[in-house]
């Protein structure tokens, strides 16, 4: 995925539902997600964290644990002589694209498990003594 390329809300909810922390999650939330963080960056790759409040950040910092997205900052010396620094936001497109194409293999491996457990009769399983 190049520098240019734009990220849609089925992109970054199918990288959100691959990343390893959140397998679980039901499709329409990461739609939710996708579409949340979407709103903020338009079509940018980086916003100011500034414009953030903290529930919004929160879902930030989820992004930033599955390597989704990272920060970076800027520094620049004010007109009276002190140190500003700048917050930003970026996408990481390149795990963004390797995450779209990674196969939920857990998934794959949970329906063709073949465990010991799957020969065994259903009332095994009955707690009810016999």
């Amino acid at each position: 995925m190049d520098k240019n390329t734009i990220i849609t809300v089925d992109d970054l909810a199918k990288a959100i539902r691959n990343s390893p922390n959140n397998r679980g999650m039901i499709e329409e939330e990461a739609y939710y997600l996708a579409r949340h963080v979407l709103n903020f960056f338009g079509y940018s790759d980086r916003i100011i964290d500034n414009v953030l409040e903290p529930e919004d950040r929160d879902a930030f910092y989820m992004l930033e644990d599955a390597a989704i997205l990272t920060t970076e900052r800027e520094e620049t010396t004010l007109y009276d002589g002190r140190e500003w620094r700048i917050h930003y936001w970026l996408f990481r497109k390149d795990r963004i694209h390797n995450l779209m194409e990674c196969v939920n293999t857990r998934d794959e491996q949970d329906m063709s498990n073949n465990s010991a457990y799957n020969d065994l009769p259903l009332d095994v399983w009955d707690r009810s003594s016999k």
